[in-house]
Formats: structure tokens, sequence, C-alpha cells
């Protein structure tokens, strides 16, 4: 018992071994093993499956022939049965030993047993005992190294009652089963290695897009993100893969890059009014504390300031908001004109030296989901841009336009307008069009990026056409989803 499961217990340990072995192989071993065993089984089953066939159908053959040559025998003896008996059955002599071939016997066996006539053709008489049967039996038997077939049939005549008996060596027979074993063994094994080292060399073509990949993977960790991988032409699924690695890369440059950029934008933004809430900190530290004018001034440019950072840090929490997500939840269709209608209706009485020309009726009769207090912050965002860069003519202007599936919404002002090599780039994040960041119009730079990602979120756009000197305009489309009835 315990030799027992000592062995099961070695056993079980090379097993797991083996397996381990197997599990740490490169995928390109992996992949010739796989396919050199798959065709092992197929070939050794088909070759198997026809051994066994062409063997059963020799065999068959020498069962036929010898069946036969029986035939032929006993209807040659069936014409000399009227003078046929003891004496003169050897006359049958020359006719058995023309007919028979190589390595084969015939023998006439009298009905006491004993053999009256027996023709051998290089076969050793001893090989077959003489027996007598009453009825045909054919056998199939190993005397040594010798394979032989023995056929006895009764043979009865008026003068005459006895077996004749037909025996064939096949040896030639097995000679070519054996040749024709080692053929298929010889020609199995060469398939086989053929197939290992065609699976080889096919599973490096198509891991070599996979190496490649991880090469650039590589790469991209010691060299950064401007690594790609080199194309692969081949029209495959792992071509295919290596162009998904290298657009995933571009995008993921993009975003390192635009991401570097809004660090530096929000530390420049940021570090502006701190500097200065410094200054006059620093200012009423120094005079403020005996000088009621130094302390009024620098209190209101320290509230200034600080409000400026709040509204910075509340446009980032928003923007954060907009493009991870946070605010995911499903909005109900709305009729958008009375949205655009009452939003406009605030926002004149905080700019009433604007006049505001509005037509929205030709979407009335649209819904749209969005959330109202979106729409309403997209359209207060751009309306608030029309405001602060319109300076001489003060008209802005608001149309709605339903199409077949869209809204349409304008806003158009006619101030200072943008440059159209700055057009591109609008939308960034702290991005402003006057390159000094001139501090005299209030803004961060975050508005119309938080636009465009409300805008994203319920599948609209925003687009800007402007020409300097001569106004802007600003065309928010969103779907549709159903027209009131």
């Amino acid at each position: 018992m315990y030799s027992n499961g000592s062995g099961n217990r070695i056993r079980d340990a090379m097993m797991e071994r083996l397996s381990r072995l197997i599990r740490q192989l490169p995928i390109k071993w992996k992949l010739m093993l796989g396919a050199t065993a798959l065709i092992f089984l197929l070939f050794a089953t088909y070759n198997f499956s026809q051994y066994l066939v062409l063997k059963q159908w020799m065999m068959n053959q020498e069962k036929d022939k010898i069946q036969v040559s029986m035939t032929q025998l006993q209807d040659y003896l069936l014409e000399k049965s009227n003078t046929m008996d003891a004496l003169l059955i050897t006359e049958a002599r020359p006719y058995i030993e023309k007919m028979i071939g190589k390595n084969q016997l015939v023998r006439i066996i009298g009905n006491n047993g004993e053999p009256l006539l027996t023709v051998s053709n290089h076969f050793d008489e001893s090989w077959v005992t003489p027996r007598t049967v009453t009825a045909p039996e054919l056998l199939d038997t190993i005397r040594q190294e010798d394979h032989i077939l023995i056929y006895r049939s009764p043979f009865i005549t008026a003068k005459f009652v006895g077996t004749l008996e037909f025996a064939s060596n096949l040896e030639t027979f097995d000679h070519f089963s054996k040749t024709l074993f080692w053929v298929m063994l010889i020609g199995g094994v060469l398939a086989v290695f053929i197939s290992a080292i065609s699976g080889l060399a096919i599973a490096k073509q198509l891991m070599r897009p996979i190496r490649a990949l991880a090469a650039t993977i590589r790469s991209v960790k010691e060299n950064g993100l401007t690594e790609r991988v080199s194309n692969i032409e081949n029209g495959d699924e792992l071509s295919s893969l290596a162009q998904l690695f290298n657009e995933l890369m571009n995008q993921l440059e993009v975003s390192f890059r635009q991401q570097k950029q809004f660090v530096e934008d929000a530390s420049h933004e940021l570090r502006t009014p701190i500097t200065i809430l410094e200054g006059h900190l620093s200012l009423l530290n120094r005079w403020g504390k005996s000088d009621p004018e130094v302390l009024n001034e620098s209190l209101q440019a320290s509230l200034q300031e600080t409000r400026r950072l709040k509204g910075i840090v509340e446009e980032l929490l928003t923007l954060t908001r907009v493009e991870t997500h946070l605010d995911s939840e499903i909005s109900e269709p709305i009729p958008i004109e009375p949205v655009i209608l009452e939003t406009l209706k605030r926002f004149e009485v905080l700019n009433p030296d604007f006049e505001f020309q509005v037509n929205t009726e030709k979407m009335s009769d649209a819904l749209v989901s969005i959330s109202p207090l979106h729409l309403e912050q997209i359209l207060l965002i751009v309306l608030d841009n029309s405001v602060k860069y319109s300076t001489q003519d003060r008209r802005i202007v608001i149309e709605g336009l339903r199409l077949i599936n869209q809204v349409h919404i304008t806003i158009e002002d006619h101030g200072i307008g943008i440059p159209q090599a700055e057009l591109p780039y609008v939308f960034d994040r702290f991005y402003r069009v006057d390159k000094a960041r001139n501090r005299e119009i209030a803004g961060t730079g975050l508005g119309l990026s938080i636009a465009k990602q409300f805008v994203h979120k319920y599948q609209g756009e925003i687009t800007i056409r402007s020409k300097e000197n001569e106004g802007t305009i600003v065309l928010i489309t969103l779907p549709i989803n159903q027209i009131i009835k």
C-alpha cells in the first residue's frame, strides 16, 4: 500500500511538472505543438484505418484465391470420379503440380485420415497436419514464424470418400503488409515532422505582429508615447490589432499632451490671482494697518481675486463632472423653446445695454432629451461670450430652427470676432484668443470647453464661424426625440 501511494504521488508530481512546463512555453511553441499533435492524430487515425482496410481486403483476396483453387481441383476430380479409386488417384498429380503456386500445398486424404496424395511447392508438409472433415472449413493459423491459410473440404464420390486439403503460406502477404505498415509509419513521421516545421514557421509569422507590439510597448515604457508599431499589411486580425494599438497610442499621446497643457494653463491661471492676493496681503502687512485707503483698496482687490479663484475652481469641477459622466442620468424629452426664452429673459435683465433679437417660432414643436439646467448653462456660456466681446454694435440675434432630426440654435453677435487661425483652438481649456490673456475682459477660458462637453453629452454638435471685426456665429445642433402633436 505504501509503495502504491508513493508511486501515485510521484506520478502526480511528474504530471504537474509537465503541465506547468507546457503552460510556461512560448505561444509559438504551443501553437506548433498543438498543430503537430492534431495532425499526428488525424494522420495516425487515417493511416491506421487505411492499413486495416487494405490488410483485410488482401486477406479476403487470399481466401477467395484458395477457394477458387479448391473449386477447380474438385471439378477436375469429379470428372475422373468414374474411374477414381485409391490406386488410380496418383494420376491427378500432374494436374495438381500445374495448378498450385509457390508456397502452397495440396493433399488428398482418405477416409481413414491417411494422406493418399501430397503435392507441395516450397511448402514444408510438416507445417500442416492431415485431418478429415465433414464440412468445409477455412483456418487462418500461425506456426512459429509462418502464417498459413488452410482450406479443407470433404470430397465424396461413388468410389471415393475423403478430404481435399489446400494450404497456402502467406509469406508474400505478410511481407507486403509489413512493408505497407512501415511505409505508412515512415510517411506519417515525415508528415508530422514537416507539419511541425510548417507549424513553427506559421506560428512565427503569426507572432510577428505580437512581438512587434510587445517591442513597441517596451519602447513606450522606456522612451515615451511617441513609439508606434510598424505597419503590417497582412490584412488579418493581428494587423488590425497593431493598427488599433497605434490609434490608441495616438489618442493617449494627444490626451497626455492636453493634460500637460491643461496643468500648465491651470497653474498659470491660478498663479496669477494667488500672486495678486499675496501682493495685496503684503501691502496690508506693511502699510494697510494705519492707512484706511490702502486697506480698502487691497481688500477689494483681494475679494475680486478670491471670486476669480472660486470661479476657476467651480468651472474645473463642472468640466470634470461632465467628462467623467458623473451627470449620467437619462433626461426626459422637453420642449426647448420655453427654456431658451426663460434663459434670455433673465440674461436681458443682467445686460440692459444689449439688444436681443429672438426668433424661435420655427422650433416651437421640438422635443429634445436634455437637462434644462444643462441647456441653460450652454446658452449662458455662449451669450456671456457674445456680451463680453461686443463693444460697439450691441445687437445679439438668437434663432431656432427645427429640421427633420435636429434642432439648430444660432447665437450671432457683431463684436470683435475671432481670427481664422485661432478658431480650431477656441474649445481648448483655458484658451483665450487674446495672446497676452488680457485681464480687462473677465474669463477663465473654460466656458466653451464646458459647453462643448455638455453638447457632446447629448449627442449634439457645437461649431463656431467668425470674421475678425465683423462678429461671431455659434451654431448648437441637438438631436430631436419627437414632435409635439
